[in-house]
């Protein structure tokens, strides 16, 4: 199998604020797997949060070496059962290249991803839209477009240095979006007292879940929060891998699983897995990324509780096109693979 990679700059409509950043664009890297004629593709996109600069992204991905598996089945396989990659390869890096074999394996059985995965109808779910930090009245004109627009889902980022803000943005926003439910994500900016104090308020308004409302690193201080929280309490920070979710599993109410956070959509079946049963539910979320990085998480959308996969929707110009969302769905193809294809021509980065 043959492998190329492309980096290309995926810029956003507007930036992006968050409690601990605003982002205006970010890089991502395609690769590209090839065997007997046929390509797969796969995405991995920067991230500062887990240290991931272009220039690693390129290093890692190109340094992973396919030679030793005769075909993308095989090298699925073996993601599968856990005896590759070796090492310490980032998940972003692990899943960007199981993408790739997906699509692959797809496109030579004729199948789609979905089907390899032993579903049988290609996953539809309604997706969450996210609103950065912005003004009550911007919170809101966005609010309403987005209902218009056959949104049913809004999630508010939260974590200005006044929670009063992110309090009147979030009264406003149920004005403006009565029938709209509301989620929540602070990215871990308040205090355990703070989260003690707000969520009540939240509720009321009726927000129907929190994401990682205190800061990460302490697991049992979330769980707590979460057994006498008066809304579900979703882990994300705090719910990076395996082992991080069997530790929170029954006692919070959710778990965030990202593709490029816990390595794969092979991972993040596990997760599902070590979850079921336990009270603790599945929420699928994303990074902001093109059609391209989000492909194989919709792909899983009918197995989640919760379903944010709206990173496509955020950039100016995606350069891929075939997982809808722009009504407020995302729909899995039922074409063989991932099921999407590049719309423009991609420009490098220098």
């Amino acid at each position: 199998m043959k492998s190329t990679l492309r980096t290309v700059r995926l810029a956003l409509a507007e930036p992006l604020r968050i409690s601990r950043s605003t982002m205006a664009a970010r890089d991502a890297v395609w690769l590209t797997v090839e065997h007997d004629g046929l390509r797969g593709h796969g995405e991995a996109v920067t991230s500062v949060y887990y240290g991931l600069g272009t220039a690693a992204l390129v290093r890692l991905l190109g340094a992973v070496d396919l030679s030793r598996f005769p075909d993308p089945e095989s090298a699925l396989e073996a993601l599968r059962t856990e005896q590759w990659p070796d090492g310490d390869l980032p998940p972003a890096v692990t899943a960007a290249v199981e993408s790739a074999l997906l699509d692959l394996a797809g496109k030579r059985a004729g199948l789609p991803v979905h089907r390899l995965l032993g579903a049988a109808a290609p996953p539809i779910a309604a997706t969450a839209r996210t609103l950065g930090i912005t003004t009550p009245a911007r919170a809101a004109a966005q609010a309403r477009h987005l209902v218009a627009s056959g949104f049913e889902i809004i999630k508010v980022k939260a974590g200005t240095p006044d929670p009063e803000d992110d309090v009147e943005r979030v009264r406003v926003i149920r004005d403006a979006a009565p029938r709209a439910r509301l989620l929540l994500d602070p990215n871990g900016a308040w205090s355990v007292a703070q989260a003690d104090t707000l969520l009540p308020r939240f509720a009321a308004l009726g927000v129907e879940a929190v994401e990682q409302p205190v800061a990460p690193g302490d697991p049992d201080a979330l769980a707590a929060l979460a057994e006498r929280a008066p809304l579900p309490v979703i882990a994300d920070e705090d719910a990076v891998n395996l082992a991080d979710v069997r530790r929170l599993a029954g006692r919070v109410h959710g778990v965030n699983v990202k593709l490029a956070k816990c390595g794969g959509v092979h991972a993040a079946l596990r997760i599902r897995d070590a979850i079921e049963g336990s009270g603790t539910a599945l929420m699928l979320g994303c990074l902001t990324a093109s059609t391209l990085g989000l492909a194989p998480a919709v792909h899983l959308a009918d197995r989640a509780r919760w379903t944010d996969l709206d990173g496509h929707l955020l950039l100016a110009h995606d350069p891929w096109a075939g997982i809808g969302g722009a009504d407020g769905t995302v729909r899995a193809s039922d074409r063989p693979g991932l099921g999407i294809e590049e719309v423009a021509a991609r420009e490098d980065v220098a």
